[in-house]
């Protein structure tokens, strides 16, 4: 599969700044899978070492830390001649050895010639607080579930992604073209973005595989909250997990608690929510009342929506037919447009990496995101289908007078003085430059 953080792991190579690099991303988004890949074309060989399959490797970070000693001993386990610039190495599920982290300090000061990068599963979970990580000696990257670009090339349809990716005016998509990414949208909105499903549908053109690859990842997922979150959190977890589909379902699409149950209250399900971030499997939208730079500094902490990381997920929880992939705009539309919502949300935090931030005005007016771009703040509001309204869009304009309206939905390209409409299939690439 063609993935975007290919590049970003080159540049990585290539950096002045370059230090060890830690790779983010929930369970089954194909952080291993990438970082052979990586491993195999841009280096003269790897040495992969899996700190959960092999639980000797541990002991060797137990008895030392220093940097060419480590080599050594690792370059005899692996039977891999671990060479400076030559070697990438590869430590994978490295939460699981909380000394071979702290090592990536050292590896950092004392030998940085060596090109290492660690990846695991539920690290965010696993290294919140932890005293012994290497602030400031690693570098970051995060992997996420596949973009709809990604998608594309996934099914071989690679030359309309270059196509979008090379698009450079607000002239309309030519309308073929729109029409065929419209149905291959709605197919991305249902199969999502893990790896494995996509596969199987690539493999088998079968959305009842997908359906069954979801389940069993969602049921994986679950596993992970019994055997890795704190006792006393599992079943808030569990709670707020299952609560997402139902929370998206509402006009008002505001995370509230009280619909856990009558007297639930933020402060209840804070750890709870914050562990499902730290694993990757959920985003925060929050609400800016004063959309004024940075937006971060006028967010309110306790008033958020929260989206699943992919949409395709987001689809099987909710128990959706295949059907409505075939019955018009229904995908798009599907409970208060819920799913259209959620992929605009993970495709702008992978194209981006940006927080994610929401406006409202006193019950009149709700805009879905907060862009920061180019030095200025640009509402951007999701219509599921083709719908025109922009309402919202206009009271901000009266408030804020931003020098751009953002609209996305079903509709084709186009500009109409102020406002300029993204079909949802290029939302990632605004501002189209």
């Amino acid at each position: 599969m063609k993935r975007n953080i290919y590049r970003s792991l080159e540049d990585w190579k290539h950096s002045a700044r370059r230090k060890p690099l830690v790779v983010n991303g929930a369970r089954q988004v194909g952080k291993t899978y990438s970082l052979k890949h990586f491993g195999k074309t841009s280096y003269e060989n790897m040495a992969y070492l899996n700190f959960e399959r092999d639980e000797k490797l541990g002991q060797y970070f137990e008895s030392t830390l220093d940097p060419k000693q480590l080599i050594k001993i690792l370059s005899i386990h692996t039977e891999v001649e671990i060479e400076p610039h030559r070697t990438l190495l590869v430590f994978d599920e490295i939460q699981e050895c909380p000394k071979a982290l702290n090592s990536l300090k050292y590896f950092c000061e004392e030998a940085n010639e060596y090109h290492i990068v660690a990846a695991g599963s539920l690290l965010g979970v696993k290294t919140a607080g932890e005293k012994g990580f290497p602030v400031g000696k690693v570098n970051f990257l995060s992997l996420y579930p596949l973009t709809f670009f990604e998608f594309l090339s996934a099914l071989g349809h690679e030359k309309i992604r270059v196509f979008l990716e090379e698009y450079h005016t607000y002239e309309p998509i030519p309308s073929p073209m729109h029409e065929k990414l419209i149905q291959l949208l709605k197919m991305y909105f249902f199969i999502g973005g893990m790896p494995e499903a996509v596969a199987g549908y690539a493999k088998t053109e079968s959305l009842s595989v997908v359906r069954e690859i979801q389940l069993e990842i969602l049921n994986a997922y679950e596993r992970d909250f019994a055997k890795h979150a704190p006792p006393h959190e599992i079943m808030k977890i569990v709670t707020v997990w299952k609560q997402v589909h139902r929370q998206l379902a509402k006009e008002n699409k505001k995370f509230i608690f009280a619909a856990i149950r009558k007297s639930a209250r933020g402060r209840d399900y804070e750890e709870a929510i914050q562990w499902l971030f730290d694993a990757g499997l959920i985003h925060k939208s929050y609400l800016v009342e004063s959309p004024k730079f940075p937006l971060s500094a006028y967010a309110d902490n306790n008033a958020f929506k929260i989206f699943l990381a992919d949409v395709g997920l987001l689809c099987a929880q909710s128990n959706l037919s295949s059907q409505a992939i075939i019955d018009g705009d229904l995908l798009f539309t599907e409970f208060k447009g819920a799913l259209t919502e959620n992929y605009a949300a993970q495709e702008w935090i992978a194209a981006k990496q940006q927080s994610l931030y929401y406006w409202t005005s006193e019950g009149i007016a709700e805009v879905d995101f907060l862009i920061e771009e180019d030095h200025q703040i640009y509402p951007l509001e999701v219509k599921a289908g083709a719908s025109q309204k922009k309402k919202s869009l206009l009271v901000y304009k009266q408030k804020y007078a931003p020098s751009k309206l953002i609209r996305t939905s079903a509709m084709n390209l186009k500009q109409d003085g102020d406002i300029y409409n993204y079909p949802l299939y290029l939302i990632s690439r605004f501002p189209l430059k």
